[in-house]
């Protein structure tokens, strides 16, 4: 047992990082993309949380036939793979809104770095 994964770090790696990971960067792009407040991000990366841990908890936990495999209610490892999936959709979400903000109002706005932009000169006539 670490302190960041459960039973071994290729698990936590696959499951949390690429499969999870993938999920909440589409989550996040696909929130930017409708325009959805930020909160939402939130909202859906603690429910990709809880089908990360019900997949650590049914695929990779102890012994195949048990009845009780693991801890699938454990707070800790939901927080850890949680914050991990926050962080992808968060990116995600930004990098999305970024480059929606100035392509949509390229008058009003321009990118000033990957998560961000600033108003143009002149735009506030």
């Amino acid at each position: 047992m670490g302190l960041i994964w459960e039973k071994s770090f290729l698990v936590f790696f696959f499951l949390t990082v690429i499969i999870g990971g993938g999920a909440a960067w589409a989550t996040g792009r696909a929130l930017a993309l409708k325009w959805r407040p930020f909160r939402e991000v939130i909202v859906y990366s603690c429910l990709l949380g809880m089908a990360d841990r019900f997949l650590h908890w049914g695929l990779f936990l102890d012994k195949p036939l048990d009845v009780y495999k693991g801890d699938i209610a454990s707070i800790h490892y939901y927080a850890v793979d949680t914050a991990v999936l926050m962080a992808f959709a968060s990116i995600a979400y930004r990098l999305t809104q970024t480059s929606q903000m100035a392509a949509q109002y390229p008058w009003l706005y321009r990118k000033t770095g990957p998560f961000t932009w600033t108003e143009r000169e002149g735009s506030q006539d």
